[in-house]
């Protein structure tokens, strides 16, 4: 599938295939449920999704994986180092690191805005030192970052019907869902490594506090005040995608099964956070294999549906869409108009420190 997918987004460079395979490969490895649900888009636009969560990715283990880096200080000196290739190769448009290439090749192909990885490798940096946010506004500005920002990146990968600028807020919500579904089911995880991602007045509402986190998950013993408090973060979760899903209807309707299919896996997750009695502390939340089968069967019907009337749509002679024409894959700009929006990547701004 790889070669199909770089042969469809006119990707010929050997040493650019090679840097677009490893991010596949990060993305498989890591994120199952995003690559389950990458699969869904058209194959040109699969490599650039690959190469933006590639990235995040490997970002995310410099910090998460500290002993793949000889501990907290190695971290940060690995995110230095990555950072200036980052910068480097978003100006260049080029890198001697394969994932850097790749995503500095998709962030020249699709025009998108620098700041959004500097803002996500600020985010990174804060990993090394903040430790918990006392509101869900200081959550949110960490996530602006972490999660957000990966949804604006994503909104010219996936086209839209729209100006870029109107799905932009629904993809940025969207991204902070999936984040905070992620919070949510990795709270035990996470308290390990001596972090939690739940604002903190949240659970001082219900009475819970660091310290009672870390009794029920050393004691493997259950306290209705975090049971509640892990209830509250759910509903403030399910809250973010009633606001995000509007999107979906302002992006090109053949990635729209994509997301759409992405959006009810994460939501399974919390499905099954709730169903396991919110024991998140104890144990990982798991989403069953038959259940994420059946979400991937409905996103390949809803696939074939909306590309059976692309086709239809261009040979009535209107475009199927708004979504980006991918540089030397003709057929597959014929059947799509040029972006709302084609400007020339912007410098990266220093890095805001957090």
């Amino acid at each position: 599938m790889t070669r199909q997918e770089l042969d469809a987004a006119g990707i010929t460079d050997p040493a650019l295939r090679a840097a677009y395979t490893a991010c596949r490969q990060l993305n498989a490895r890591h994120g199952r449920t995003y690559f389950l649900a990458t699969r869904l888009l058209p194959a040109a636009r699969r490599p650039a999704v690959h190469a933006l969560y590639g990235f995040a990715r490997w970002a995310d283990d410099l910090v998460d994986l500290p002993e793949e880096t000889a501990g907290p200080e190695g971290s940060a000196v690995a995110l230095d180092r990555l950072e200036r290739r980052l910068v480097d190769g978003l100006r260049h448009g080029d890198s001697e690191e394969p994932v850097v290439r790749a995503l500095a090749d998709t962030a020249e192909r699709y025009a998108i805005d620098h700041r959004h990885f500097i803002d996500f490798m600020a985010s990174m940096r804060a990993d090394l030192t903040v430790t918990d946010y006392p509101t869900y506004e200081d959550l949110r500005g960490y996530m602006h970052g972490s999660a957000a920002v990966i949804g604006l990146q994503m909104v010219p990968v996936l086209g839209t019907v729209a100006p870029r600028e109107e799905a932009e807020p629904y993809a940025a919500a969207l991204g902070l869902a999936f984040q905070l579904t992620n919070f949510l089911r990795d709270v035990g995880e996470d308290l390990d490594r001596g972090r939690i991602y739940l604002p903190a007045d949240l659970l001082a509402a219900h009475g819970v506090d660091r310290e009672l986190l870390r009794w029920s998950r050393d004691t493997g013993r259950h306290d209705p005040r975090i049971t509640t408090a892990l209830r509250a973060a759910e509903n403030l979760t399910r809250g973010v995608y009633r606001q995000a899903v509007p999107g979906l209807a302002l992006l090109d309707p053949v990635a729209r099964p994509c997301i759409r299919t992405a959006c009810v896996l994460y939501g399974g997750i919390l499905d099954a956070v709730a169903e396991d009695g919110h024991s998140v502390l104890h144990r990982r939340a798991v989403v069953p294999r038959r259940r994420r089968l059946a979400v991937a069967v409905d996103g390949l019907a809803r696939v074939t549906g909306a590309r059976l009337h692309a086709r239809r749509t261009a040979r009535g002679g209107t475009p199927a869409s708004h979504g980006p024409a991918v540089p030397g894959t003709a057929p597959h700009a014929a059947r799509l108009q040029e972006p709302h929006e084609s400007r020339e990547p912007r410098e990266p701004k220093e890095r805001e420190t957090v």
